[in-house]
Protein backbone atom coordinates (compact mmCIF):
# COMPACT_ATOMS: atom_id res chain seq x y z
CA UNK A 1 0.00 0.00 0.00
CA UNK A 2 1.10 3.60 -0.61
CA UNK A 3 1.93 6.24 1.80
CA UNK A 4 -0.52 8.25 -0.43
CA UNK A 5 -3.06 5.63 0.41
CA UNK A 6 -2.25 5.28 4.13
CA UNK A 7 -3.28 9.24 4.19
CA UNK A 8 -6.18 9.12 2.40
CA UNK A 9 -7.13 6.46 5.16
CA UNK A 10 -5.81 8.41 8.04
CA UNK A 11 -7.83 11.30 6.67
CA UNK A 12 -11.21 9.21 6.27
CA UNK A 13 -10.94 7.60 9.93
CA UNK A 14 -10.31 11.13 11.46
CA UNK A 15 -13.55 12.23 9.91
CA UNK A 16 -15.00 9.21 11.00
CA UNK A 17 -14.27 9.64 14.83
CA UNK A 18 -14.30 13.33 14.93
CA UNK A 19 -17.00 14.42 12.79
CA UNK A 20 -17.29 18.34 11.92
CA UNK A 21 -20.01 19.76 12.06
CA UNK A 22 -22.33 17.21 14.47
CA UNK A 23 -25.24 18.13 15.61
CA UNK A 24 -28.15 19.81 15.38
CA UNK A 25 -29.93 23.36 13.60
CA UNK A 26 -32.58 24.96 15.04
CA UNK A 27 -35.46 26.03 12.77
CA UNK A 28 -36.02 27.98 10.48
CA UNK A 29 -33.47 25.97 9.49
CA UNK A 30 -34.13 23.61 6.84
CA UNK A 31 -34.05 19.54 8.07
CA UNK A 32 -33.53 16.73 5.37
CA UNK A 33 -33.24 13.09 5.84
CA UNK A 34 -31.20 10.43 3.24
CA UNK A 35 -31.08 6.78 3.44
CA UNK A 36 -29.20 4.16 1.84
CA UNK A 37 -31.35 1.18 2.13
CA UNK A 38 -28.41 -1.25 0.52
CA UNK A 39 -26.65 -0.63 4.01
CA UNK A 40 -28.41 1.22 6.71
CA UNK A 41 -26.59 4.39 6.28
CA UNK A 42 -28.69 7.60 7.33
CA UNK A 43 -27.60 11.16 7.17
CA UNK A 44 -29.68 14.02 8.38
CA UNK A 45 -28.43 17.16 6.93
CA UNK A 46 -29.33 20.62 8.59
CA UNK A 47 -29.17 24.09 6.72
CA UNK A 48 -29.62 27.45 7.39
CA UNK A 49 -29.21 29.53 3.83
CA UNK A 50 -29.39 33.54 4.41
CA UNK A 51 -29.18 35.34 1.63
CA UNK A 52 -28.83 32.34 -0.92
CA UNK A 53 -25.35 31.56 1.38
CA UNK A 54 -24.89 28.82 3.49
CA UNK A 55 -25.10 30.34 7.05
CA UNK A 56 -24.73 26.99 8.69
CA UNK A 57 -24.69 23.67 7.88
CA UNK A 58 -24.91 20.34 10.55
CA UNK A 59 -24.86 16.46 10.19
CA UNK A 60 -26.38 13.80 12.21
CA UNK A 61 -27.11 10.17 11.21
CA UNK A 62 -25.42 7.04 11.70
CA UNK A 63 -23.75 4.74 8.99
CA UNK A 64 -20.18 3.31 7.67
CA UNK A 65 -17.13 5.38 8.20
CA UNK A 66 -17.59 6.34 4.39
CA UNK A 67 -20.87 8.20 4.70
CA UNK A 68 -19.69 9.56 8.05
CA UNK A 69 -16.55 11.00 6.61
CA UNK A 70 -17.64 12.19 3.60
CA UNK A 71 -20.50 14.53 5.58
CA UNK A 72 -17.86 15.57 7.63
CA UNK A 73 -16.06 16.69 4.72
CA UNK A 74 -18.79 18.42 2.82
CA UNK A 75 -19.83 20.49 5.48
CA UNK A 76 -16.43 21.68 5.91
CA UNK A 77 -16.24 22.82 2.06
CA UNK A 78 -19.90 23.96 2.52
CA UNK A 79 -20.28 25.98 5.20
CA UNK A 80 -19.99 29.99 4.30
CA UNK A 81 -20.06 29.17 0.66
CA UNK A 82 -23.15 30.62 -1.73
CA UNK A 83 -25.82 28.46 -2.96
CA UNK A 84 -23.77 28.81 -6.51
CA UNK A 85 -21.10 27.87 -5.25
CA UNK A 86 -22.28 25.09 -3.29
CA UNK A 87 -23.51 23.09 -6.41
CA UNK A 88 -20.03 23.50 -7.93
CA UNK A 89 -18.75 21.72 -5.18
CA UNK A 90 -21.45 19.01 -5.29
CA UNK A 91 -21.10 18.31 -9.06
CA UNK A 92 -17.46 18.44 -8.78
CA UNK A 93 -17.60 15.43 -6.19
CA UNK A 94 -20.10 13.74 -8.34
CA UNK A 95 -17.90 14.55 -10.81
CA UNK A 96 -15.03 13.30 -9.67
CA UNK A 97 -16.83 9.99 -8.58
CA UNK A 98 -18.19 9.42 -11.79
CA UNK A 99 -15.02 9.99 -13.19
CA UNK A 100 -13.11 7.41 -11.65
CA UNK A 101 -15.44 5.24 -11.47
CA UNK A 102 -15.98 5.07 -15.65
CA UNK A 103 -11.98 4.76 -15.61
CA UNK A 104 -12.29 1.33 -13.33
CA UNK A 105 -15.26 0.22 -15.75
CA UNK A 106 -13.11 0.76 -18.56
CA UNK A 107 -15.69 3.50 -19.97
CA UNK A 108 -14.62 6.62 -21.48
CA UNK A 109 -15.17 8.92 -18.70
CA UNK A 110 -16.48 12.61 -19.83
CA UNK A 111 -14.02 15.63 -19.54
CA UNK A 112 -13.54 16.94 -16.46
CA UNK A 113 -14.65 20.69 -16.56
CA UNK A 114 -14.01 21.22 -12.56
CA UNK A 115 -10.91 23.20 -11.96
CA UNK A 116 -12.45 22.87 -7.70
CA UNK A 117 -10.08 21.51 -5.51
CA UNK A 118 -11.28 19.06 -3.27
CA UNK A 119 -9.24 18.86 -0.89
CA UNK A 120 -9.57 16.37 1.47
CA UNK A 121 -12.60 15.20 -0.53
CA UNK A 122 -9.64 13.57 -2.72
CA UNK A 123 -9.31 10.56 -0.20
CA UNK A 124 -13.02 9.38 -0.95
CA UNK A 125 -11.58 8.56 -4.59
CA UNK A 126 -10.57 4.82 -3.80
CA UNK A 127 -14.09 3.96 -2.77
CA UNK A 128 -14.76 3.79 -6.46
CA UNK A 129 -12.58 0.79 -6.57
CA UNK A 130 -16.11 -0.37 -4.28
CA UNK A 131 -18.99 0.80 -6.34
CA UNK A 132 -21.41 -0.12 -4.19
CA UNK A 133 -19.72 1.89 -1.53
CA UNK A 134 -19.92 5.35 -3.54
CA UNK A 135 -23.77 5.49 -2.44
CA UNK A 136 -22.28 5.54 0.86
CA UNK A 137 -19.73 8.69 0.08
CA UNK A 138 -22.36 10.36 -2.15
CA UNK A 139 -25.20 10.32 0.37
CA UNK A 140 -24.95 13.22 2.10
CA UNK A 141 -24.61 15.31 -1.18
CA UNK A 142 -27.87 14.02 -2.77
CA UNK A 143 -29.12 14.82 0.73
CA UNK A 144 -27.86 18.34 0.68
CA UNK A 145 -29.12 18.79 -3.32
CA UNK A 146 -32.48 17.23 -1.68
CA UNK A 147 -32.20 19.74 1.33
CA UNK A 148 -31.56 23.25 -1.30
CA UNK A 149 -34.13 22.15 -3.62
CA UNK A 150 -36.66 21.91 -1.24
CA UNK A 151 -35.28 25.43 0.48
CA UNK A 152 -35.62 27.00 -2.79
CA UNK A 153 -38.82 25.59 -3.85
CA UNK A 154 -40.43 27.58 -0.64
CA UNK A 155 -39.14 30.74 -1.66
CA UNK A 156 -40.93 30.71 -4.80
Amino acid sequence: MSSLDDLYKEIILDHYRSPRNQGELAPPAHRCEGFNALCGDEIIVYVSLIDEKVEDIKIGGQGCSISQASASMMTEIIKGKSVTEAEEIIHAFKEMMDIYESELSGKEAENSTSAIDLGDLEALQGVVKYPVRIKCATLAWNTLTQSIDEIQGLDN
